[in-house]
């Protein structure tokens, strides 16, 4: 299973829509304190809708706390500052893939302690990043694939016409 960690997140829309992708996927959600919302917002559960209940999510009080309670855990970190893509990596399957608030990303001093299991993902360069929910469902769907897609539905479900 696939965790996703977020650093400070500032904005419930895109943290419940990250909390739907997890519960699509089948990932972990870990929330790194201090919130720019509280769990219990309305847009979080609206942009999460009638998921949220089935999602698995644990609450951090700080990032030494997620540290303390997850030892040992393999964390990727996404960042528009590393040189490494996101598909350059393996990722296992019991990985953790961190990400940072909106506005402002992982702290550096974090990223410096970790530069080697930093990633980005590529875009033009007149743009700054991409949007926080965007990104997670694209580095987690690598991850994913990596994986094999083990436990997926892998065909779809046409109700009218044979393909």
């Amino acid at each position: 299973m696939i965790n996703i960690v977020l650093h400070e997140p500032e904005m419930p829309a895109n943290t419940g829509n990250i909390g739907r992708t997890c519960v699509a996927t089948g990932a972990r959600l870990h929330l790194i304190e201090p919130l720019g919302f509280r769990i219990n917002d309305k847009m979080i559960k609206r942009a999460g809708m009638d998921y949220w209940d089935k999602l698995d999510v644990t609450t951090y009080v700080s990032y030494e706390d997620f540290l303390e309670k997850n030892p040992g855990a393999k964390i990727y970190m996404a960042t528009t500052k590393s040189k490494q893509t996101y598909t350059d990596v393996h990722y296992e399957d019991d990985c953790y893939i961190m990400f940072g608030k909106e506005s402002a990303g992982i702290p550096e001093e974090i990223l410096l302690e970790n530069k080697e299991n930093c990633v980005r993902i590529p875009m033009l360069s007149e743009i700054r990043s991409l949007n926080l929910s965007n990104s997670v469902a694209i580095v987690l769907y690598e991850a994913l694939r990596q994986n094999g897609f083990s436990h997926f539905q892998m065909e779809g479900q046409l109700h009218h016409y044979e393909w």
